[in-house]
């Protein structure tokens, strides 16, 4: 505390020598409140002075060494059935580590929305609705190439592939709809008949992975209004069938035996909901095809 200085008349020696006895007085003192066992009760861990401040400990303590997290990969690529999946928290840490420029300005709004949990009414697997559905939720933001790597992070799926499809799906454009119908029981909320320009028709699928509206509407409105929850939902479905989670596909039309492990039958899966027929080997080849050329790295794909 800042003290003011008075001026008094004493005698120059009287007040050096009462200087004198009170730095004595203090010294003494400070020692016996510093030392072992002294004033404060403490042994060498520290002492309070006046101001309730207290000393450096005698040894300093052993600091705790942290594990190394591990590195961003380069690229995400397809893990097989089984495999340990990152967490949507370890992918979001990773992809931002080298984050991508926005391509498609159009998705500006909904690629900083995060999206939801969903309900029962999307898997058909018990094993599904257990490891595959409480992981979904959205719980990203960033530019449209860094959402679509997150997703491909979390759910253990080739990026080039996810980068691919989304470009066949919607040109990597979050606010596209597809799919129309004329029947009303299949329209999503506000999406009515005529709703969308099409007079007696409205759309069944929304967004950038064209999520189909009438087998997943516990994830409405999420897969319209976020990019993460559209791709998180569409690629949690491709690992359900990739685990080998869709027995169901064997008990309809098929061009061959659903099993678990074929990435590309569970692409063509995804257009058709049937496992190896013509359609499906034709989107396929679609995808496979656009993941060759790299279609978004061309200039005409390129929105910024």
């Amino acid at each position: 505390m800042r003290r003011r200085i008075r001026r008094h008349r004493l005698p120059i020696a009287v007040v050096i020598a009462a200087a004198a006895a009170i730095t004595l007085v203090g010294t003494i003192a400070a020692h016996a409140d510093r030392s072992p066992g002294g004033a404060d009760g403490r042994t060498g861990t520290g002492w309070s002075d006046t101001d309730g401040g207290w000393s450096q400990p005698a040894a300093p303590p052993s600091a705790t060494a942290r594990p190394t997290p591990p590195p961003a990969p380069a690229r995400f690529v397809t893990l097989p059935p089984g495999a340990d999946l990152p967490t949507g928290a370890q992918c979001a840490t990773w992809v931002r580590a080298r984050p991508s420029a926005e391509t498609k300005r159009m998705n500006l709004m909904a690629n900083s929305t995060t999206g939801h949990r969903i309900g029962a009414d999307i898997f058909d697997d018990d094993r599904a609705d257990a490891r595959i559905a409480p992981r979904v939720d959205g719980a990203f933001t960033g530019s449209t190439k860094d959402i679509l790597r997150w997703a491909a992070c979390k759910w253990g799926v080739d990026e080039s592939l996810v980068f691919a499809q989304a470009a066949v799906e919607s040109w990597w454009q979050q606010p596209a709809l597809g799919d129309y119908g004329s029947d009303a029981s299949r329209c999503a909320p506000g999406h009515g008949l005529g709703a969308d320009g099409r007079p007696g028709r409205c759309p069944e699928s929304f967004g950038i992975l064209q999520d189909r509206h009438p087998y997943q509407k516990s994830a409405w409105p999420g897969v319209l209004r976020s990019t993460a929850m559209n791709v998180d939902l569409a690629y949690a479905i491709w690992r359900g069938c990739f685990e080998g989670y869709e027995g169901w596909l064997n008990g309809e039309e098929r061009g061959a035996t659903y099993r678990a492990g074929d990435q590309w039958g569970c692409v063509g899966r995804w257009l058709s909901g049937r496992w190896r027929t013509p359609d499906s080997q034709d989107y396929i080849a679609k995808v496979q095809d656009y993941r060759a050329r790299r279609i978004w790295q061309d200039r005409d794909f390129q929105e910024p």
